[in-house]
């Protein structure tokens, strides 16, 4: 079972953040690890002109470094009082990189932040502090959507398998392991999906290199049980016998098929791999990953391949 014993959260004023912290709290507590609450004054506004080196704004700035180190530690005191190891503290500077920092600092294994937009088709649910977080920051981060439940009731693990690419089949075996872990911890339904395709199909079936029917044919047969083959030997590492899961292989684009899936099952968490093809290491999210992040209505935790390396550095 997937043990996190590091935990930092970003501290959220809005009311739901209340049950975002009490989520943390939860999963620290049955992770026996500790939890830092942190919030960030962003203060490139503050640091130029004449006015702002003034004594009177140097005053307010001060205020109001006090009035958010104030809130933080109310809102973290009933935790303490439980007997939790619940540390606040309160970080200057762009908020993504002062989180990646402390990561990088302290070692934490898990980044758990509140999600900004309404998510779906209206709008983004992820906002820019997220998705830099997502791209660049080395620890798994989970954006937790707002108004959700005190329980998760479905989790989706999406699994990215491929035959020749040893990468995917690794992170695909750490989303299994965080996956089935959070599952039997929340009493979730867990749903384990792996989307697969033929390379090159399409243009096989209509376009200038046009293959017979029947042997095309007998292509995507093989493929899907190649695909089938290396599902079911991921899955047998794992005791879901008698656990509440459900296995969905399907033929189709993953930026598609996950989200479209998410939304049919009313899923409360996906746990998905972020993986790069575009050789600059650390800044890009997989394309796949992108579109899904674009469509979901609901929380995300993210997780990146084994030997990534952030391309932030600590001063």
């Amino acid at each position: 079972m997937h043990r996190f014993k590091n935990i930092l959260l970003l501290h959220d004023t809005r009311p739901e953040h209340k049950l975002i912290l009490k989520r943390a709290v939860d999963l620290a507590r049955r992770n026996h690890a500790r939890l830092t609450v942190v919030d960030v004054i962003e203060e490139d506004s503050w640091d130029s002109g004449e006015i702002y080196g003034s004594q009177p704004f140097r005053d307010l700035k001060q205020f109001v470094i006090k009035e958010r180190q104030e809130e933080l530690e109310t809102a973290i005191e009933p935790v303490r009082q439980q007997g939790l190891d619940v540390r606040a503290k309160l970080l200057f500077g762009k908020p993504f990189l002062e989180i990646i920092h402390e990561v990088l600092r302290k070692n934490h294994d898990l980044v758990i932040k509140a999600a900004q937009g309404e998510g779906g088709l209206q709008g983004m649910l992820f906002g820019s502090t997220a998705m830099h977080l997502m791209r660049k920051c080395p620890c798994p981060v989970w954006v937790v959507k707002k108004g959700g439940s005190e329980r998760y009731n479905r989790i989706i693990a999406a699994l990215d398998l491929n035959p020749s690419d040893g990468q995917r089949n690794e992170l695909s075996a750490k989303i299994m392991d965080l996956a089935t872990s959070l599952a039997k911890l929340e009493q979730s339904e867990l749903l384990v999906v792996h989307t697969w395709s033929l390379y090159g199909e399409t243009i096989l079936r209509g376009g200038v290199g046009r293959m017979e029917k029947g042997k095309l044919d007998r292509l995507v047969r093989e493929a899907e049980a190649t695909h089938k083959r290396g599902l079911n030997d991921l899955l047998q590492k794992y005791d879901l016998v008698g656990s509440n899961h459900r296995v969905h292989l399907i033929k189709g684009e993953a930026g598609r098929v996950i989200p479209e899936l998410a939304a049919k099952k009313e899923a409360d968490l996906i746990v998905m791999g972020t993986l790069s093809r575009s050789g600059v290491a650390g800044f890009l999210i997989g394309n796949t990953a992108e579109k899904i992040l674009h469509k979901v209505d609901c929380s995300v935790l993210t997780i990146k391949p084994e030997g990534f390396v952030t391309p932030v550095k600590v001063s």
